[in-house]
């Protein structure tokens, strides 16, 4: 029997994973709200894989208390996530940029492929595989950067400028690239202050270009998107640096 793999959180995203795993062979264990991980982890404590599905707002708190024998099987599949968000709990994961949707109710609808990178890459694309979901392993960390800006973008433009005038990702391209280029203009400034490092503007707006064309009636304001605006002005004001669009946008909304 193949080793089992840990998912935390079975949401919609989680539960795809959880079925390529389980197509693969694996036994696969949640570990839902109710349930503790470290007390799952004296169960489980040498798992093939854990796949840390929950929302990036609860992302710290398991991170925090992640148990020690499960750092090296570490996956991540989170939106808005950098190394930053890793490297201060001194973890090294496989991260995947998710690049398809499921809803309830809904079969998967994919966009691009998903890039993932990491020592359990391989695990995650195969998983996906299974389930005729396209993926990409990249073995450059710094390529892998990229496509975590470029998945940053894409979330936190579109879900920022739906808060202002909805429709589509393109429809927001095609009639209100000005708005949509200034809010890149603070997002790209809030991603090279948490990077620590400068980005290829360009390069990473046309990137996320072509995932706009993936999947061109994507609604542009997700449930989230209040929470994505707030979290970025959030950051600006630690960091100390000026994003004067989102500003803009977050008071008119007031």
């Amino acid at each position: 029997m193949k080793k089992p793999i840990v998912v935390i959180g079975i949401g919609e995203i989680g539960s795809v994973f959880a079925r390529g795993c389980l197509r693969l062979g694996h036994p696969v264990y949640p570990v839902t709200r109710e349930m503790s991980a470290a007390v799952v982890a004296k169960e489980i404590p040498y798992p093939e894989a854990v796949i840390l599905a929950v929302t990036e707002g609860e992302l710290h708190e398991q991170l925090a208390q992640l148990p020690n024998a499960w750092k090296n099987q570490l996956v991540l599949i989170q939106n808005e996530l950098l190394p930053k968000d890793w490297e201060q709990y001194d973890l090294n994961p496989t991260v995947i940029s998710v690049w398809f949707e499921k809803k309830k109710g809904q079969d998967v609808k994919v966009v691009v492929p998903s890039p993932v990178h990491g020592n359990k890459a391989t695990l995650v694309a195969d998983a996906l595989q299974a389930l005729e979901i396209p993926s990409e392993v990249i073995d450059d960390s710094e390529r892998m950067l990229l496509e975590l800006v470029r998945k940053n973008y894409y979330i936190l433009a579109s879900n920022i400028a739906g808060l202002k005038v909805g429709g589509t990702v393109s429809e927001l391209w095609k009639n209100h690239q000005p708005l949509a280029e200034n809010i890149l203009t603070d997002i790209h400034t809030i991603q090279e202050a948490l990077a620590g490092k400068t980005l290829d503007k360009d390069a990473i707006t046309q990137a996320m270009l072509v995932a706009f064309e993936g999947d061109p009636d994507h609604g542009c304001m997700g449930r989230s998107a209040p929470a994505r605006l707030t979290r970025a002005l959030n950051i600006a004001d630690e960091v100390g640096i000026e994003v004067s669009t989102l500003q803009q946008i977050s008071e008119e909304l007031a």
